[in-house]
């Protein structure tokens, strides 16, 4: 990384994550932790609910600039309309705790994701960081594929160069679309884990 790179990380106030996969408190290959969590409309969601469904865990924090890559760039919503088109459940979730960089209140993260055009199948809120501790979730975006029969199949990073650079992503390798079309399949997903990247959750203290 560059003298220069590392300089605006620290004038943003920015907290990098290169996390080792041993903070993970969830195992791949076994069932995903379930949960109920209400969503921005104010319906509580549970992971059990979608029992027979590929699903896509993504930490979000729209004011994190490795999201506002992105989203910023389209690359996030792309993903979640290629895939919610072929069935995949995908849920959003907001660990922020009130207060911190990321929280929004229901309403005004409807109207995010409005702007962004984005389309998860629900935005789930987490202030109290409740799920994303469940699932060890460290970094936005932080990453988990859950297959049909509730077993996580993958976590980690978006893709495999960690940067805030839009320019990135056409270079890069998405993790998550390579793991879903495998996993899709029916084939074991070649790269099951991996170190996530991006800002810190910001968690309740």
């Amino acid at each position: 990384m560059s003298k220069s790179l590392i300089i605006l990380f620290l004038a943003v106030g920015l907290t990098v994550g290169f996390f080792a996969n041993s903070f993970a408190q969830v195992e791949n290959g076994k069932a995903a932790p379930n949960f109920t969590l209400k969503d921005s409309n104010g319906n509580e969601v549970s992971l059990s609910q979608y029992q027979g469904k590929f699903v896509v865990l993504e930490w979000l924090n729209y004011d994190c600039p490795f999201v506002k890559k992105h989203y910023g760039s389209g690359n996030m919503q792309s993903l979640q309309k290629t895939y919610t088109g072929k069935g995949v459940i995908w849920l959003s979730i907001a660990s922020s705790a009130p207060g911190t960089e990321g929280y929004y209140e229901a309403a005004d993260i409807n109207r995010l994701n409005a702007e962004k055009k984005a389309s998860p199948t629900a935005i789930l809120l987490d202030p109290a960081g409740t799920v994303g501790k469940l699932y060890g979730a460290q970094t936005t975006p932080h990453m988990y594929i859950i297959d049909p029969q509730g077993v996580l199949v993958y976590q980690g990073a978006i893709d495999d160069i960690r940067s805030t650079n839009p320019d990135d992503i056409a270079k890069s390798r998405n993790y998550v679309s390579s793991a879903l079309d495998e996993a899709m399949a029916g084939k074991p997903v070649s790269i099951p884990s991996t170190k996530s990247y991006g800002c810190s959750v910001k968690y309740q203290e």
